[in-house]
């Protein structure tokens, strides 16, 4: 089995900096593409950032230039930096990642973590 669990969500203040983690698990072959989604009550989940095995980033609009995604490849972790935080972000934030098995080197799948809360106060 393969999972990812997410962690690092919270209540902030308006400005502050959040660091959230995603850390995949399991009979794990390859990792390729891996990103964190949020969705807030009452919309649509929509994407945030994705960063491919290599490094190369893409942001969603509304967070350039506040936002870094990492990964580190030997702890099949991915880290999303999330600063000056508004009260618009607050979501909860999934990961998911694109992962090929042991018993399924071949067939790469998606999976989803549980989701992390991020609340920020005004």
């Amino acid at each position: 089995q393969v999972q990812l669990v997410e962690s690092g969500g919270g209540l902030v203040q308006a400005g502050d900096s959040l660091r959230l983690s995603c850390a995949a698990s399991g009979r794990i072959f390859s990792i390729n593409n891996m990103g964190w989604y949020r969705q807030a009550p009452g919309k649509e989940r929509e994407l945030v950032a994705t960063i491919t095995h290599s490094g190369s980033a893409n942001f969603a609009d509304f967070v350039k230039g506040r936002l870094t995604i990492t990964r580190d490849n030997t702890k099949n972790t991915v880290y999303l930096q999330i600063d000056s935080l508004k009260p618009e972000d607050t979501a909860v934030y999934f990961c998911n990642a694109e992962i090929a098995s042991i018993t399924s080197p071949g067939g790469a799948r998606v999976y989803w973590g549980q989701g992390t809360q991020v609340t920020v106060s005004s």
